[in-house]
Parts: structure tokens; sequence; C-alpha cells
């Protein structure tokens, strides 16, 4: 078999079970796991799936462009958004991530001029500035396209001055064995900086992410306070 059809045997594979096992793929086709690891690695690098150790597993929804997010899950989203906003407590300081749940909180804070809301995210910032009275910090950065969210040196060199009662984090995927991930790797490390920096880290989980894992590890379950997942929903705890 050459090796354009193992790569559509391995698509195919993905698609009907969820993910790759390398050992039974390799026996399946009468080849090595080196061969199905190169497959693998070749699928990964023009994303088509993301590779896990033993195997592989389908790219995650929430890994789609910031724009096309909008979109996706939207009630599951507003659930989870409701949940997050009753952990804001009176005059706290508060981070809230990138992404499309996180706006949905920002749209959801309380009338409370109190508040300070810390964030590298544009659109969050402006959907505070808009809907609430609470006082923003926008977090420097270079402009991640995908993403919309500042990162890079300038980023965590910012948010090492900065410090939070709770950081409400966007996660790409929340998964029992993998924890959490992201899809791009200066993501990975502005979330980790924003996580450090805050007593209290919650986890904005939307029913797309329950389960998934993305390239980049952010954190694992048991660092964090609370995952907040969708009562209607797929659950999960740290």
């Amino acid at each position: 078999m050459l090796s354009a059809q193992r790569r559509t045997h391995l698509l195919d594979l993905l698609e009907r079970d969820g993910r790759i096992v390398a050992k039974e793929a390799a026996a399946a086709l009468g080849v090595s796991e080196d061969s199905i690891r190169r497959d693998l690695r070749d699928l990964a690098d023009t994303g088509q799936c993301i590779r896990v150790y033993g195997g592989a597993l389908p790219v995650p929804a929430a890994d789609r462009p910031f724009a096309e997010r909008l979109s996706l899950e939207t009630d599951s989203k507003e659930r989870v958004a409701h949940i997050a906003a009753a952990r804001i407590r009176p005059g706290s300081t508060i981070i809230i991530d990138a992404g499309t749940t996180a706006l949905a909180l920002a749209r959801l804070l309380p009338d409370d001029p109190t508040l300070t809301v810390i964030t590298p995210s544009p659109a969050v910032a402006l959907a505070v500035a808009e809907r609430s009275p609470a006082r923003v910090i926008m977090v420097g950065g270079e402009l991640g396209r995908h993403s919309m969210v500042a990162n890079g040196a300038l980023a965590t060199e910012a948010i090492r001055r900065l410090s939070a009662d709770a950081c409400f984090l966007g996660v790409t995927g929340v998964h029992p064995e993998h924890g959490l991930t992201t899809g791009e790797l200066d993501d990975a490390a502005t979330k980790r900086a924003l996580a450090e920096r805050s007593t209290e880290v919650y986890v904005l989980a939307s029913e797309e992410k329950i389960g998934a894992v993305s390239r980049y590890p952010v954190l694992d379950l048991d660092e964090v306070t609370e995952v907040i997942v969708d009562p209607e929903g797929t659950t999960t705890t740290p």
C-alpha cells in the first residue's frame, strides 16, 4: 500500500473511531509502526490530526479561527458563561482570557464599577467596556491572527507585573489524560502565564472542548480550581 493510500485509510479510521492507535493500525495494514508514525506526523503537519502518545486524535472544532468559532456551540458557551459569571465576587480583579466563551462571559459581567478586568483579547476588552462599568486593563503584545489575542514576549512581560483573584481561562481541548490544550504555541504560553498570576483558575469548557486534544499543552487538570462545563452536556472534573 502506498503512503498516500495509508493516509487516506488513517483519516477514514479517525473519522469512524475518533482516534488512531498506531500499533493497531500497523497490524491491520501489515506495515511497521514507524511507517504509521511517519504518516501521522505528515497528517499532523498539514493540520488533519493531532498526534498523541501511541497514535492520533481528531483536530478539535475549537481550533478553528476565531471568526469561525463565533457560531460554534453558542448555546453551550452561553450556559458555561452564566455559571462562570456567578463565580465573580464584587470588587475583585479578574482575568478573562481570549476565546468565544470568554467573549460570552464578558457580556455577562455584573454592574460593578469596583470590578477590574484584565484581558489579552481586544474583543473581550471592547465587550467589557460596552456592557460594564468595570475597569479594563489590556495586556499588550503581538496580536495572533488565528486566535485574536495578544501574546509573545511583550505580553508575557506585562502579565508578570499583574495579579488577579480569579482567571477565566479559555482552551480548545479538555481531556482527562492530556489535560488542557490549545492549538497555538504562543497562546499556550500566554495562558500559562495568566494562570500563574491568579489565585483561582476557572476553565471555560463548552461542549465541543470536552474530550478534545489540541497540539500544545497548557495545564494539567489538577492545576486549576474548576473546569466549568455545560450542565446540559458532557461533564468532567479536575
